[in-house]
């Protein structure tokens, strides 16, 4: 890619213009000019898609398109997650924006034949709502889509971000130029995030013009901006979706901290494990250097500002900021006491700002828009949106992004689907490992940071993991606390040995040995640990506990007193039978049996599963031609 340096704010809004001449039916669906390719299509080229093969799929087509002579009359891009996972690989054609789920390569042919060439959409491959059982052709249709509103996200699956001109064609970089050309002062700037009411999205919620304020207020130099792209919690992909779609609103939201903070050098720290994102933000990063908008006198001014890569290696506990900040140190990842907070003594003891991903990704256009266009999306708490990686025993999985005060019952049903097979609702688990499991009689329940605290759960950094009546929440509870035991950086005795003691009486119950007093012990425990662990990880770990305590103690009763699970999911509650009479004797379920635990003869019904012998895996289960074996 030939990238002529951007030397003033001029250059950077005629590259605009010509840019958006470029993506122009994307932008507004109109049909393209002379001498541009009547279709765009858009393959998610996310790190779901690409398990997918999705970049096999776009390499056929292009080599297809080629070999066709269709090169004028359509061009291929690669773009970022468009966040409905479920449905990889996922191709969007252009101006129609019809949308394509599960595309395989064997599609490509009768797509060019018939969308490309006759304008006919290939009807197999739209989506169809599992609600209604209608076609939904394209993406505008969607009912995934249409209860979303996309501000982190706004260009993940839009434009291709590996091409610095189409995120300045969506006025990228324009928040950064404004800022320079009307010589607006670092204070105004912070000013105008705090009236926005941007809080932090990785968890704690700490209003982002107010950390930057402390940041201004310290005298010192050198002074960093960090970017928190650790993204620990399990099942949350927000921050490496937004660093796959869409670098460079990063990029120019650091370099608008720096200009803030006075400092002149950034640091993203992201997890190793996410390839596709470093990738991504090692072009970007290129790229902004060869336009003139990232190192020094950036677009002529006197500003400025690099950005480095740090990978960590994947500790849960460097998502705490000031183990962050001891990894891209290149120490050993543990917490310190606070204060003195970052802000004061950070990086090097130097003043730092950290924010995460998906709080920077909202800075660009918070400051494009105003604050007070900002300020009026969301709650009187919680201004904006939130983005959630939605995930579990619901129909449609993926990343959304909706307005603060969007009920969890909107999500569940409307964006969500609903439950998997029609099943029952049960609870919502919110904020990861440190948040807790909501009841169905919760349901309406407004999803902000004061709410979701209050019913003893908090936001977290997004994670959303619905279950049914198939589930147990002790065995949930007993999900989280492993992995914080687990995560443990062990720095601080009530964390290394609290959790462990907190994750036998759990493991007792669910092995069918517990007793009612250890009720009182597990509360009293969490309780003790939350007030005494050094960082956020001990003080937030026994949430599941207390949340599943408060709202189905019910279920600890059931597997204390009777000995049972409710949800059939505790293995040395249960028991692996067969109906005597459903069963027909046709010896599947012995010849499957991994230990030889199922005897009986053939054609003699029924078939019988010794007790002492049989490790309860279900192997036997789904093979039953007849449904006759089942858990009790």
């Amino acid at each position: 890619m030939n990238l002529t340096p951007i030397k003033s704010i001029d250059e950077l809004k005629k590259a605009q213009q010509e840019a958006q001449g470029h993506i122009k039916m994307r932008l507004t669906g109109e049909k393209p000019r002379q001498g541009f390719p009547k279709y765009h299509i858009l393959i998610c080229a996310g790190t779901g898609c690409t398990s997918s093969k999705s970049d096999l799929i776009r390499r056929k087509l292009e080599k297809e398109i080629k070999k066709r002579l269709l090169q004028d009359k359509v061009k291929v891009f690669k773009t970022g997650c468009f966040g409905f996972c479920k449905l990889g690989p996922i191709m969007v054609v252009y101006p129609d924006r019809t949308f394509y789920t599960k595309v395989e390569p064997g599609d490509i042919d009768e797509i060019l034949d018939n969308h490309i060439e006759k304008g006919q959409r290939v009807e197999k491959l739209l989506y169809k709502s599992p609600t209604t059982n209608s076609i939904q052709k394209t993406i505008d249709e969607i009912d995934f889509f249409t209860h979303q509103m996309r501000i982190a996200l706004k260009n993940c699956g839009l434009i291709n971000p590996e091409d610095i001109r189409e995120y300045i064609a969506m006025e990228g970089y324009m928040a950064l130029a404004n800022i320079l050309e009307n010589k607006t002062s670092a204070r105004d700037v912070i000013e105008e995030l705090k009236k926005s009411g941007l809080r932090g999205r990785g968890g704690g919620g700490f209003l982002t013009g107010q950390k930057w304020e402390f940041g201004l207020m310290n005298d010192s130099d050198p002074k960093y901006v960090l970017c928190n792209a650790d993204e620990g919690d399990p099942g949350a992909f927000m921050d490496r979706s937004i660093l796959e779609g869409d670098p460079h609103c990063i990029i120019e939201a650091m370099i608008i901290a720096g200009y803030c903070i006075g400092a002149n050098q950034g640091y993203i720290y992201v997890r190793a494990e996410y390839p596709i994102a470093v990738e991504r933000l090692e072009i970007a990063i290129d790229q902004a250097k060869k336009l003139g908008l990232l190192g020094r006198k950036i677009l002529g001014s006197s500003l400025d500002f690099d950005v480095d890569i740090r990978l960590g290696a994947g500790a849960f506990v460097c998502g705490e900021e000031t183990a962050l900040i001891q990894s891209v140190m290149g120490l050993r990842g543990e917490p310190r006491p606070r204060p003195p907070f970052p802000a004061e003594a950070g990086l090097w003891e130097k003043p730092t700002v950290n924010n995460n991903v998906e709080t920077f990704a909202n800075i660009p256009i918070i400051l494009r828009n105003g604050a007070e266009w900002y300020a009026s999306i969301g709650t009187d708490d919680s201004k904006g949106t939130k983005v959630f990686a939605l995930a579990g025993q619901i129909n449609n999985t993926g990343l959304i992004e909706t307005p603060m005060g969007t009920s969890l019952r909107t999500i569940i049903y409307e964006v969500g689907g609903g439950i998997h097979d029609h099943k029952k609702f049960k609870a919502v688990q919110t904020g990861g490992p440190s948040g807790g499991c909501i009841p169905a009689a919760l349901l309406d329940t407004e999803i902000d940071f004061k709410s979701l605290t209050d019913i003893g759960s908090m936001m977290g950094s997004g994670g959303m993991i619905v279950m049914d009546e198939t589930d147990c929440m002790i065995d949930i509870a007993r999900f989280y606390l492993e992995f914080a035991q687990d995560e443990s950086c062990g720095k601080c005795v009530p964390c290394r040995v609290g959790t462990k003691r907190l994750l036998e009486i759990l493991n007792k119950i669910t092995d069918g040995k517990g007793e009612m007093e250890d009720l009182e012990i597990l509360e009293n425990l969490c309780y003790d640990i939350k007030d005494s662990s050094l960082c956020g990880l001990g003080q937030t770990a026994p949430n599941p506990v207390l949340n599943t305590l408060q709202y189905f103690q019910d279920e600890y009763i059931a597997h204390i007193k009777e000995k049972r699970c409710p949800a059939g999911v505790c293995n040395n509650l249960l028991s692996v039978v067969i109906s005597d009479e459903k069963c027909v004797a046709c010896g599947i379920c012995a010849r499957v049996c991994p230990v030889n635990a199922i005897t009986g003869e053939n054609k003699k019904p029924p078939f019988y599963i010794h007790q002492d012998v049989c490790i309860k895996c279900g192997t036997c289960i789904p093979k039953c031609p007849v449904d006759a074996i089942y858990k009790r």
